[in-house]
């Protein structure tokens, strides 16, 4: 019985550790796609390709292990501090960094600035949360059922998902041409977005073992996407 419970456990920082491997990876290409903008811009844009579907494999994995850990009975500081720091590195450094590097060419003042500011707002949002959750404050609304500030994960998987969409606009090219000016003004919406005090729903809300959730589960999906 201690095994098993011990393996529960074990799952939702695995799992984190996979959100972690990521998020280290996404930065990873792209580092080195800033590398050979100027000579492969053709290899840099594959890299950077590369890197947003690692971001949103990070997204997969940050579902999964918040999940396992409710379901086993494990939610322990340790874990939620885990998860953070695997956030802030998955859903903060590896987005800012991918705009950054996606306008630099243009802009080099005004994108460091508004990267900055993504990933400012976004590890503030963290540290909110933990702090209340450490202090047994309510970060949250309505029994755990909203989110405070947009989530970080969320905001992630929406500037990688929009990327990637604008990457299909630019069908046959490996880069966004103008299309990339889209995506600053995104990324300072959504730092608003996260270092605000608006309600969100949270997937928490939904049981899972009532047909009931289906519905409920697409609405936040919606939600979530066009906010």
């Amino acid at each position: 019985m201690n095994e098993h419970h011990s393996k529960i456990y074990l799952l939702p920082n695995l799992m984190t550790a996979g959100n972690l491997f990521c998020g280290f990876t996404a930065t990873l290409k792209i580092l080195e796609g800033a590398l050979l903008q100027g000579s492969n811009p053709d290899a840099a844009g594959d890299l950077f390709h590369t890197a947003i579907w690692f971001i949103l494999a990070a997204c997969f994995f940050d579902l999964l292990d918040g999940r396992l850990a409710r379901l086993g009975g494990h939610e322990s500081m340790f874990g939620r501090e885990f998860d953070s720091l695997a956030d802030v590195v998955s859903f903060g450094v590896a987005p800012a960094l991918m705009v950054y590097r996606i306008v630099l060419q243009e802009f080099p003042r005004a994108c460091w600035i508004i990267a900055f500011i993504y990933l400012a707002c976004g590890a503030l949002r963290l540290a909110r949360f933990n702090t209340a959750a450490a202090n047994h404050e309510p970060a949250d609304t309505d029994n755990k059922k909203n989110f405070t500030g947009f989530p970080i994960p969320a905001a992630a998987g929406l500037i990688a998902s929009i990327t990637l969409f604008l990457l299909w606009l630019a069908e046959g090219e490996h880069h966004l041409g103008k299309w990339k000016f889209v995506l600053p003004p995104l990324m300072l919406f959504l730092s608003f977005m996260m270092f605000s005090r608006f309600q969100y729903p949270s997937f928490k809300a939904i049981n899972w073992r009532t047909t009931k959730s289906i519905p409920r589960f697409l609405v936040i999906s919606i939600i979530l996407i066009f906010t």
